[in-house]
């Protein structure tokens, strides 16, 4: 089988070339013919021999080109998921550099740096102001039994089930003090928890 592996290996640069027919960005058709030696690898070993034993490397040739033809046309590939469908929605903004916040500039007669590490995310940014709105008020309960079987559950992401087991306390009763942080919570950030 090893061999086999070796030879499809060799097919490296003829899967690329097969590959400049469907596209010519070069980084597009590195990512696609690396993804199919991939699924190559993770193809049932008797599939591959089988293919193998009938056609030879021509038939693992044929077979990978099929893979690649898919991976670079159709919506419904990995390869589409894993780097099509996010590096368009990456590129389909302009992100300004200029300016040390990199706010979204629309502006036309700016050069941009399209790179991931200029994407804002105002998500994350409002996802961890409100944890630390929840950390100051798990701070100010009364009992750190509350406060801290609040964090193993939310922060670590334990189950009831997981937790009782950990600490041997009763599943009902973690419940019941789970559920009393959170309307304490809520009453205090008047939000959903």
């Amino acid at each position: 089988m090893t061999d086999i592996y070796i030879e499809i290996a060799k097919l490296t640069d003829k899967f690329r070339t097969m590959a400049y027919g469907i596209t010519t960005d070069e980084n597009k058709i590195n990512e696609a013919v690396q993804e199919l030696m991939l699924y190559l690898l993770q193809v049932n070993p008797d599939t591959i021999k089988k293919i193998y034993d009938n056609d030879g490397i021509d038939g693992i040739t044929r077979y990978g080109a099929v893979a690649l033809r898919r991976a670079l046309t159709s919506k419904r590939s990995n390869f589409y998921y894993k780097y099509e469908k996010y590096y368009t929605h990456i590129d389909s903004f302009r992100y300004n550099t200029n300016s040390s916040s990199c706010n979204i500039d629309y502006s036309d007669n700016v050069n941009y740096n399209k790179d991931i590490s200029n994407l804002p995310n105002q998500e994350e940014s409002k996802r961890w102001k409100k944890l630390e709105l929840i950390d100051i008020e798990l701070d100010k309960l009364d009992y750190w039994y509350d406060r801290q079987l609040f964090k193993l559950y939310y922060y670590e992401g334990n189950t009831l089930d997981s937790l009782a087991a950990k600490t041997r306390i009763s599943r009902n009763s973690i419940f019941n003090t789970i559920d009393k942080v959170r309307k304490i919570l809520k009453e205090k950030l008047n939000e959903n928890v």
